[in-house]
């Protein structure tokens, strides 16, 4: 289930905040995901949401950005 959290920003699209909860993963997924989030330099819900902008991007969906407007501008 996701909470949607509206926060007003300058940019002409709002910046919201998701809260994503019950998740449950294996013990060794949960290693790798953090040891991949330390090397990128990133916070895991970071390294989340950008993989899951990456994915949804490759399926051919559109929107501004992740974080804020144009940020993931030239993202494969």
């Amino acid at each position: 289930m996701a909470h949607v959290i509206s926060i007003q920003r300058r940019s002409k699209e709002q910046v919201v905040n998701l809260m994503l909860t019950g998740g449950k993963v294996t013990a060794g997924y949960r290693e790798a995901l953090f040891a991949a989030a330390n090397r990128a330099g990133v916070s895991v819900n970071e390294f989340v949401l950008t993989a899951a902008a990456e994915k949804l991007r490759a399926s051919g969906s559109e929107f501004s950005g992740v974080f804020e407007p144009g940020d993931t501008e030239g993202a494969a």
